[in-house]
């Protein structure tokens, strides 16, 4: 599959319904710079954001800034998101130092200390592009924040290969979606994010620009971008969780999808669902921390596949094989990665109160309240669960990846919030726990596909099953059938042994 838009004088943008004004202010014409706010797309590369940035700056004649700021504050700020977040912030300091784009990062040493970091910048510039991103804090912050400066912002959606306001509604489960994406999605793989737009296009040099901002809220030092065990233990965060093992950044992300593309893709389709097998992508936590793109993960894909958009098959039956035109393998992943994930980020888009137990569906909630009172012949408290103390080992390996690694296997993912709702006393305090654990461990949590895994836990997405104690209508899982199923043999020797009472 040929690069898009690899030519050298590109000076595009994204298509108009992949961007949203967040206010009805107009472009100021004499402002000094176009600034990219960047909030969820991190990265410089594979990104409708920055394309968008780029074009205004290029049509204005206005340098670029791009502010990245990480706070203190956010919900569930731990070690572990802090220096994922700060490895990418590293890589783009190194990668923009010397070139006309101005890089502004800034990390928050106290709560609040970047309060009117945002609005200075705005007070310069002619018109601001930021992140659209349905889910988390980032909504209600970019709306207020657009309220408050006298100039355009644009949220723009570089979420996934289906722009979000293609939707008018969310979907109730996969296979209408599917089959959506099977009318809808075509005209949209022949318009990628371009793969490296700062180089692409000729951009005014920004200079010594808003030397007075950058004075009075320091960007990040080397140092501190560099995220050492002792800058993180002197910020203001939650200590008790650490950093993971794995790194952020897009250089990482995309070592990870190499190995994946070369090693595990063929194996997907037939052993995704084997923790032993190590065929499953591993990509989520990069996803979400806007790393890398989904664009990009398709397009490597594609490549891969000798595939293009002729390919693609024209009946649109909701199958999950057989459109797309790649192996079997492939399909499955694609399924996973397309379907899947942006069926969440639809849900989320549409229904901003997505993480609460009342936008479940009416079956799902009605059953599992009328099976609350059903006895539980094991009940666990918040405390216990955190701590992988349970009976069952292979509900403790899980948590203790989650708590170690800050990732699950998928499958085990699943397995793992199933017994939560068996264990909790009520089906909403399973909810709360599976939130507070998942957002507090899961590199990947408060996304919207953490999400939609949550909630299919609960029954959306999902459809009535023979009636069970305790899950009633809910699809239910147990350990003993997963243990038949899958292989874990080398997963509990390494998350098992050891843990648990």
């Amino acid at each position: 599959m040929t690069s898009p838009r690899a030519d050298a004088g590109w000076q595009g943008g994204p298509r108009a319904s992949r961007v949203v004004a967040l206010n009805a202010a107009p472009v100021r014409a004499d402002g000094a710079c176009v600034l990219y706010w960047m909030v969820a797309h991190r990265r410089l590369g594979w990104n409708h954001a920055l394309d968008r940035a780029v074009q205004h700056a290029t049509r204005l004649s206005r340098p670029l800034v791009i502010l990245e700021a990480l706070r203190a504050g956010y919900p569930w700020a731990s070690e572990r998101h802090h220096a994922f977040a700060l490895d990418g912030m590293s890589e783009h300091a190194r990668a923009l130092e010397s070139g006309a784009v101005l890089y502004h990062p800034y990390v928050e040493l106290e709560p609040g200390e970047g309060r009117g970091l945002f609005e200075a910048w705005a007070a310069v510039a002619a018109v601001v592009v930021t992140d659209l991103y349905p889910a988390f804090f980032i909504p209600r912050m970019q709306r207020v924040a657009a309220a408050r400066v006298g100039i355009r912002v644009e949220a723009v959606d570089s979420n996934g290969l289906l722009p979000l306001t293609e939707t008018s509604a969310p979907f109730s489960a996969a296979y209408p979606f599917r089959r959506f994406l099977q009318r809808n999605l075509g005209a949209h793989l022949v318009e990628m994010p371009h793969p490296d737009p700062l180089s692409a296009a000729d951009l005014a040099d920004a200079g010594d620009l808003g030397r007075e901002i950058r004075e009075r809220w320091p960007a990040a030092s080397a140092e501190l971008l560099a995220a050492s065990d002792a800058v993180l233990a002197g910020l203001p965060i939650d200590h008790t969780v650490g950093r993971a093992p794995t790194r952020g950044g897009t250089a990482a992300a995309r070592a990870r999808l190499d190995a994946f593309v070369e090693d595990g893709l063929e194996r997907y389709g037939q052993e995704r669902n084997d923790p032993d097998s190590d065929a499953s992508s591993r990509i989520s936590p990069w996803l979400h921390w806007g790393h890398i793109s989904v664009h990009e993960v398709f397009h490597r894909v594609a490549e891969h596949q000798g595939w293009s958009p002729a390919r693609l098959a024209t009946v649109a039956d909701g199958g999950r094989h057989g459109w797309w035109g790649m192996s079997p393998s492939a399909e499955s992943f694609l399924d996973e990665l397309v379907t899947w994930r942006e069926l969440g980020f639809v849900y989320c888009h549409h229904v901003p109160n997505h993480d609460r137990w009342d936008t479940l569906p009416a079956w799902a909630r009605d059953t599992l309240e009328r099976h609350a009172p059903d006895p539980r012949p094991w009940t666990y408290i918040p405390e216990e669960l955190d701590a992988a103390a349970t009976h069952d080992p292979v509900w403790n390996a899980a948590q203790t990846q989650l708590r170690s690694e800050g990732v699950v296997h998928n499958y085990l993912r699943m397995l793992w919030g199933k017994k939560i709702l068996e264990w909790c006393e009520h089906p909403r305090a399973a909810l709360e726990v599976m939130i507070e654990l998942n957002n507090r461990y899961a590199l990947d949590g408060r996304d919207p596909n953490s999400y939609t895994g949550i909630m299919w836990i609960l029954g959306r997405f999902d459809r009535g099953w023979p009636e069970r104690p305790v899950y009633g209508k809910v699809r239910s899982m147990s350990s003993e059938a997963t243990r038949r199923k899958v292989r874990l043999d080398a997963y509990l020797s390494r998350w098992g042994s050891g843990h648990g009472p």
